[in-house]
């Protein structure tokens, strides 16, 4: 193993594994990366993840022992045995133990995550959509992202990815909200990571326009009443011009 690859593998399995938990419920022992394959593990669950040209094709759920594709399709084009993926999970884990000892348990350094909330597509109040919570620059890949609905806890509707490994060693992930956009009704996209002293809350709420007032809508039809009559006017003496211009011509090829 090259030394840099081995300083990224040590430096995510430190970090799951000795930084202080100041986020509440998130827990993890072990991260490790090799090139484009990524793993993770929570306890007896976690995943390994297979990536090509920087997109996910496939994870494999190390708790089900199951390969997830990223869309059905991928499946028809290509197979991937489980197994491999645990194989390869046996020797990462062994690499990791290693390199946690000879850095004599040094923890690496938490990043504060980036967050962003948006909806799918525009919003029409009535007509259920699908909000969006997009936490990047994540590091370790230890993170914990709930949804609060009008301040309240939400379960229901709600789904997210796994972790997107970036070319910086980060990670990226994503969480979903389907709702029902009304007036009254927001939402908050609450972040718990390592790399926070506290919960970071992403506020969003539909964006209504303001209603215009009954003198802005008079003086908007007095503007466009008068722009009209301005129009009218003047085109009614640019046609008297050409008439007069147009009998003036005539007169003097006739004299």
């Amino acid at each position: 193993m090259a030394p840099a690859e081995a300083l990224i593998l040590g430096a995510l399995a430190l970090a799951s594994m000795l930084s202080p938990c100041r986020a509440g419920d998130i827990r993890a022992d072990h991260v490790g990366t090799y090139g484009t394959n990524v793993y993770q593990t929570y306890g007896a669950s976690g995943q390994f993840t297979y990536e090509f040209d920087g997109d996910e094709l496939f994870y494999v759920d190390l708790k089900t022992r199951e390969t997830v594709w990223r869309l059905p399709e991928f499946s028809n084009f290509t197979k991937f045995e489980t197994q491999n993926a645990l194989q390869n999970i046996v020797v990462a884990k062994r690499n990791l133990d290693t390199l946690i000892k000879d850095s004599n348990f040094t923890p690496a350094t938490n990043e504060i995550p980036e967050v962003a909330v948006f909806p799918k597509s525009p919003v029409t109040l009535g007509i259920p959509n699908t909000l969006i919570c997009l936490v990047d620059n994540i590091f370790p890949p230890v993170i914990n992202i709930t949804w609060l609905y009008n301040g309240h806890p939400v379960a229901e509707g709600v789904a997210e990815t796994t972790f997107y490994p970036k070319s910086d060693h980060s990670f990226l992930k994503l969480s979903y909200l389907t709702f029902l956009p009304s007036a009254e009704d927001f939402c908050d996209c609450r972040v718990a990571h390592w790399g926070l002293e506290e919960p970071l809350l992403k506020h969003w709420e539909p964006e209504i326009p303001a209603p215009m007032s009954e003198l802005t809508e008079t003086v908007v039809c007095a503007l466009g009443l008068a722009v009209g009559l301005v129009g009218i006017v003047a085109g009614s003496v640019l046609t008297i011009r050409r008439l007069h211009a147009g009998a003036a011509s005539r007169s003097w090829r006739t004299t």
